[in-house]
């Protein structure tokens, strides 16, 4: 999930937010404190599901029809201890506990515009006086 969809949103009864997530809306700002997250579990267990299964695929499939794809030992150790690295800070940063988990977002949103970002960036946030008239 190196490249991810930001959507700047209208909820129903709440302020304008940004969320986050590709296909589906799996991460939200929280709107009880600052610095919190709403998480939501079955559209992030959606996206998961299809990066997986579409990653898989592709990768079975160049292995199996096109070359046989082999991954030296030191490139197949960097990628795991990477990974490791990156499962174990969203983790940390996953059990705090202004977090909100909840099953499925049970609220509708207006999407008022989206865009794509990297991981390690910060899209800037629209004006929502851009939004009011329209």
């Amino acid at each position: 999930m190196a490249v991810n969809k930001w959507w700047y949103v209208d909820p129903v009864d709440a302020r304008d937010s940004m969320m986050g997530g590709f296909p589906l809306i799996w991460i939200s700002e929280g709107w009880h404190t600052s610095m919190s997250l709403m998480i939501f579990i079955k559209e992030l267990l959606i996206n998961l599901l299809l990066y997986f299964v579409t990653w898989f695929s592709i990768i079975y499939l160049i292995n199996r029809f096109v070359w046989e794809i082999e991954v030296p030992k030191a490139l197949r150790i960097s990628l795991i201890t990477f990974a490791s690295i990156i499962c174990l800070i969203m983790g940390l940063v996953g059990s705090m506990p202004e977090h909100i988990y909840q099953w499925e977002r049970d609220f509708e949103v207006e999407v008022l515009t989206t865009g794509y970002k990297f991981f390690w960036s910060v899209p800037e946030r629209p004006d929502y006086r851009d939004f009011k008239d329209k």
